[in-house]
């Protein structure tokens, strides 16, 4: 599972506002926010976040998986 800094993170590395992310992960707009909420009760149903994770991923955003570290961008992708 992705956190919700790293979803904030990889939005932030590729100059993407939170609609932009909506729109290209096909979502509800509320659903990224509820994603990126800080609160741990912000439920958001898991294909919406696959949704999410597979846009921000297409994109060139890797996930660091050790403890949800961090994102960062795949080599060789331009922002």
């Amino acid at each position: 599972m992705i956190s919700a800094q790293q979803i904030r993170a990889g939005r932030k590395l590729l100059g993407w506002s939170k609609g932009q992310l909506a729109r290209i992960a096909e979502v509800p707009f509320a659903a990224t926010v509820r994603a990126e909420a800080k609160h741990q009760d912000a439920e958001v149903p898991a294909e919406q976040v696959q949704a999410i994770r597979f846009a921000l991923e297409s994109a060139g955003i890797e996930f660091i998986p050790e403890s949800n570290a961090g994102v960062r961008l795949r080599k060789g992708v331009e922002q």
